[in-house]
């Protein structure tokens, strides 16, 4: 298939009709004409309907548009980088994230990220979902724990621990082997019910629920209140444990919570993807996150 019909038709399309789009390329309505020509005798499809009062696209000419309207974008901007001799990032970049992690992190990792790149724009939303980020048009994703998927690719820049925590007014159960100890809870509201064994069995306490919340910062806060035992992300406990607001009673065994920022592998990774990649990846070189708030 002539990439540059594909690229003419795209133009065609884009700007609904011939005369506009050949006032914003500067190329003959003729030379477009003849190429669109082309492109539909390769394909053996009418790809646009010409009438007085204009061209519409076609069924197979719509979806052609939208299977090709992503990889020719793609494809023009590898072509400018390689003209310019460098990459450099530019554009909007579109970034899925976990709430929590939107609320205390992304603001300044954002703000910082535009200011060493002003030639980016972002857009962060804030979803528990896990998004498709082709269907979605997201350019990245930052996810916990991600499962493997093979159209998925990026790097692990941080990584956090469950613990307990408790206010210094509530007492913590004296360890012991086989011994469960009941304790004030608060929790999740998709708590189920379950013990938390901590440092490999060294504690293991039975969270008796008195407060059910759906977010990790009303737990946190809860607990420091006083209301009871409360399982969080270490990265959100750090300035409660320094000041003593929290004491923490121990980790949960067996579990780690490994941060990614991913893109799509099928995709060339454009300028603006590889820097925020090597950008969140700098923001915790120790790779251990702490968050603020």
């Amino acid at each position: 298939m002539d990439l540059n019909a594909l690229t003419d038709f795209a133009l065609v399309a884009a700007n609904g009709g011939l005369g506009k789009a050949s006032r914003a390329s500067g190329r003959s309505k003729a030379t477009l004409s003849r190429r669109i020509a082309d492109l539909e005798e390769q394909l053996g499809v009418r790809l646009i309907e010409r009438s007085a009062r204009g061209l519409k696209l076609t069924e197979a000419g719509q979806m052609l548009v939208d299977r090709t309207e992503g990889p020719m974008h793609e494809v023009a901007d590898a072509m400018t980088s390689a003209r310019e001799g460098l990459s450099v990032p530019r554009g909007r970049l579109r970034i899925a994230s976990p709430v929590l992690f939107s609320q205390l992190a992304m603001g300044r990792i954002c703000a910082e990220f535009c200011a060493a790149y002003p030639e980016v724009n972002c857009e962060v939303v804030a979803d528990d979902r896990l998004v498709d980020l082709v269907e979605e048009q997201f350019d990245a994703a930052i996810r916990i724990n991600p499962s493997p998927d093979s159209s998925l690719v990026g790097r692990c820049f941080a990584k956090d621990r469950l613990v307990v925590v408790a206010a210094p007014s509530v007492p913590m159960p004296k360890p012991g082997k086989g011994k469960v100890s009941p304790v004030p809870g608060v929790v999740s509201t998709s708590f189920q019910g379950g013990n938390w064994t901590l440092d490999d069995g060294r504690l293991v306490v039975e969270p008796i629920p008195r407060l059910r919340l759906s977010s990790f910062l009303m737990i946190r806060d809860a607990a420091v209140a006083g209301a009871g035992a409360a399982l969080i992300p270490q990265s959100i406990a750090w300035n409660q444990l320094t000041r003593g607001e929290l004491v923490q009673w121990g980790m949960v065994s067996g579990v780690e919570v490994a941060l990614w920022v991913l893109h799509t592998s099928r995709r060339l990774p454009a300028p603006k993807v590889r820097a925020f990649v090597e950008f969140m990846c700098e923001q915790y070189p120790q790779g251990s996150l702490v968050l603020d708030g």
